[in-house]
């Protein structure tokens, strides 16, 4: 009765670990909120922590989603993981080179604080751009998607325990991003707005890279594909 419940645990350990891990860099939390503070500018602090929380619980539902029936979809509409890269590499690197381009980079002191008349479209925007792709972008999508079928292929129970590993660690860092979210404006409110405008542009740079080097793995491999 024991070695059953080990081996139970074992398998909840070994996704959830294994899941943390690979979405971790790829979610990265605290990179992730100083583009989210890029994008809501000057907002009152209520509304980013709101924002935050909502941010979060999509985050979850959303991640959630694609593991359980990210594959079946892809395959019922015939998409490729390749083309996943290609598309949602794009996508990553549009907002990248926006960023990066962006005068400001979104710090606007010249203006008065956001009113309440502002809320309307940043509450629009909570899945997209916030949760998609700025939290949870294309690379964590290809991640979720490469989890979910490694963890579908040894039967009913060590399945389900597997994905609960995995649920396990979605919902770790959707706590981390809501608290890092939360709390941007504090994190940065110790740095000079020189400081705070630089790390903002090199996060925008390497979501630029990272969005071209997720195009260029699916490239590569569709060339594969062709190739054989």
């Amino acid at each position: 009765m024991l070695m059953p419940a080990m081996a139970s645990v074992g398998i909840v350990l070994k996704f959830f670990g294994l899941a943390f891990s690979a979405l971790l860099p790829v979610i990265n939390p605290l990179g992730s909120a100083l583009v989210f503070l890029g994008l809501v500018g000057d907002a009152p602090a209520p509304v980013i922590r709101d924002l935050a929380r909502k941010i979060a619980i999509s985050t979850v539902l959303f991640l959630l989603a694609v593991e359980l029936l990210g594959t079946a979809f892809l395959t019922f509409f015939g998409i490729s993981l390749p083309v996943v890269q290609v598309a949602g590499g794009l996508v990553l690197a549009a907002m990248g080179w926006s960023l990066l381009n962006e005068q400001d980079a979104g710090v606007r002191r010249d203006q008065p604080e956001i009113d309440a008349a502002h809320v309307g479209p940043l509450e629009q925007q909570i899945f997209y751009p916030f949760t998609f792709p700025v939290t949870a972008g294309p690379a964590t999508v290809v991640v979720m998607l490469t989890l979910a079928a490694h963890a579908s292929v040894k039967g009913v129970l060590p399945d389900a325990l597997a994905h609960l590993g995995i649920l396990v660690a979605i919902g770790i860092l959707s706590f981390s991003v809501f608290l890092c979210y939360a709390y941007a404006p504090k994190i940065t409110a110790r740095m000079s707005p020189q400081t705070a405008h630089g790390i903002l542009r090199i996060v925008a740079f390497v979501l630029l890279c990272i969005g071209v080097q997720i195009t260029w793995n699916g490239v590569q491999a569709m060339l594969k594909t062709v190739v054989r």
